[in-house]
């Protein structure tokens, strides 16, 4: 016969107080003092405490669906060139999209702050939330040429960090797994029955995810003879690193003269890349997809069946890390994690005629 399971009344019996206090304990609420909720916590540990799952289902289906009046706030911070910059690149307003309809789901109004706004510091935003007592913070959007940390009063907040900029603090991140992302279409042209296979990206780009990018394309090349290995194409070629530093620029394709040299001296069969990169391009030098090449696209925004290629899943990214996020805030977990986590999104592969088998 199953021990009865123990119960936060018999916690706040034990302890002499109202089962109010041992659940704030619990949920390591600051609204009690660190040494009463270390001595609650303690109790219930050595009680064999251990909150009932479905009775906290059952609580976060309550409050999904019964409306507030007043329903608390989730920062989405931004720290682009202007206000919306970041909607006219590739990626970020899906993740927004994404963000936007989780927090709407469980009950949170999401609101856009913008770094740049004039006359505002890193230190006066980090005092306006805390204000306005908005505990969690969506870090987002934060082009690579903004500065590489955030100085925010974290002890006040629970954060979560979309993509890789900027990387300090170590906060828990939801990105794409752009690693794998490389390597499923490099695997499926494989499948295909393609051997030179070209792999285009700009520089910028590839920078900006940490190089995953060129690390999944070099992993895959290993499985081919070193005969058949084609070395990435990164552009700009020449450039100075402020000059495609800058996300908040509009999106550039490889000079035509220098990609015509380096497929004139690799002869790929295919191309692994970004539509807008390199299909403008191919039009310049008269290069028919798939006649004269093939082509994969690592952003794939077309399902009809005309283009091959990996579609990214941005919205699971925001939605995700409003998920991860709310979860912090259920508990109170506060200030930088002591060991940050990553949460990848996988890429969905679609086959189209752009890269038919050979």
């Amino acid at each position: 016969m199953n021990e009865r399971r123990v119960t936060l009344a018999d916690v706040a019996a034990k302890a002499g107080v109202h089962v109010t206090t041992v659940s704030l304990a619990i949920r390591n609420h600051p609204r009690l003092p660190e040494k009463t909720r270390l001595r609650i916590q303690k109790l219930a540990t050595e009680m064999g405490y251990a909150p009932d799952p479905f009775l906290r289902a059952l609580v976060s289906y309550r409050v999904r669906n019964t409306p507030r009046r007043n329903p608390p706030t989730i920062a989405y911070v931004s720290n682009w060139a202007t206000r919306w910059g970041w909607k006219k690149v590739t990626a970020h307003p899906q993740f927004f999209a994404g963000a936007q309809a989780a927090a709407k789901d469980m009950g949170f109004n999401l609101e856009h702050f913008w770094m740049r706004e004039p006359g505002l510091t890193q230190g006066r935003l980090s005092h306006i939330l805390y204000s306005r007592g908005i505990k969690g913070v969506i870090i987002a959007s934060h082009g690579r040429e903004m500065g590489d940390a955030l100085q925010f009063d974290w002890a006040n907040f629970s954060a979560v960090k979309i993509d890789y900029f900027p990387h300090q603090p170590a906060l828990h991140n939801v990105t794409n797994n752009q690693l794998d992302i490389a390597r499923l279409a490099i695997q499926k042209v494989m499948a295909a029955g393609y051997k030179r296979i070209g792999f285009v990206m700009h520089r910028g780009w590839d920078h900006a995810v940490d190089h995953l990018w060129t690390a999944g394309c070099l992993c895959e090349q290993q499985m081919l003879p070193a005969g058949e290995r084609i070395p990435a194409y990164l552009f700009p070629t020449s450039q100075p690193v402020d000059h495609w530093l800058n996300e908040g620029k509009p999106e550039t394709e490889p000079e035509s003269g220098a990609f015509a040299k380096w497929l004139e001296k690799y002869k790929p069969e295919v191309i692994v890349s970004k539509a807008s990169f390199v299909l403008p391009v191919f039009k310049k030098l008269g290069l028919r997809v798939p006649k004269d090449i093939a082509f994969v696209d690592l952003f794939l925004e077309d399902f009809k069946g005309e283009t091959a290629g990996v579609r990214q899943n941005h919205e699971t990214v925001g939605a995700l890390a409003v998920e991860i996020l709310a979860g912090q805030l259920q508990y109170n977990k506060f200030g930088i994690p002591k060991i940050p986590t990553t949460t990848y999104v996988e890429g969905t592969w679609f086959d189209g005629a752009s890269c038919p088998p050979r």
